[in-house]
């Protein structure tokens, strides 16, 4: 009788060493790549163009024709483009081709937010577009006096727009974008 008690507890500890040591294959939790970017840094931007603006110091910037220029992140593989136009009396047609250019991206953007942008002080006045989801753009704006300067920003990433993928750098170079709109000046006598 003891022989039969020993083998079955034996036969307990056995099977339970055997079926307590499974290995169960637990899923791993989704990894997400981490994209730190420094602390962006401003500075003055001026040159003979009737405007000037800050920039991140980390940013490189090209003078283009006409006063335009291309503002490179080179990490971040972006580029903000701005666009300068003198108003002519025509600042209708300027702020119409301003606005249809944003909502040419409605076709794949989620939602396009407008936030108004007025600094009757410096005579700044516009409107900053933040738009939501796979479009080529995530952020536009544009800026003006509504008499002589007309500004126009927008911010291109060379790779496929899939927002998930660039949302960290684009939402720092959103708010380059924004630094640059808040810190236009216009210039006098130049």
């Amino acid at each position: 009788m003891k022989l039969f008690k020993t083998v079955g507890v034996l036969a307990v500890i056995l099977t339970l060493s055997l079926t307590s040591c499974k290995n169960d294959t637990l899923p791993k939790p989704a990894g997400q790549l981490r994209l730190d970017y420094p602390v962006a840094q401003y500075a003055h931007f001026s040159n003979h163009c009737p405007f000037e603006f800050d920039i991140n110091e980390d940013a490189v910037i090209k003078e283009d024709k006409n006063c335009g220029f291309s503002i490179h992140y080179p990490k971040m593989k972006a580029t903000i483009y701005l666009t300068y136009k003198t108003v002519n009396g025509d600042i209708n047609t300027l702020l119409r081709d301003a606005q249809k250019l944003t909502y040419e991206h409605v076709i794949k953007a989620d939602d396009i937010l407008e936030q108004p942008y007025i600094n009757p002080d410096k005579k700044v006045y516009g409107m900053f577009y933040r738009v939501g989801g796979n479009a080529a753009t995530n952020a536009q704006f544009y800026a003006t006096d509504s008499t002589k300067h007309f500004v126009t920003g927008s911010v291109y990433f060379y790779a496929k727009p899939n927002y998930d993928s660039i949302m960290p750098a684009a939402d720092y170079v959103k708010n380059d974008m924004q630094q640059l709109l808040e810190s236009i000046q216009w210039t006098q006598g130049r």
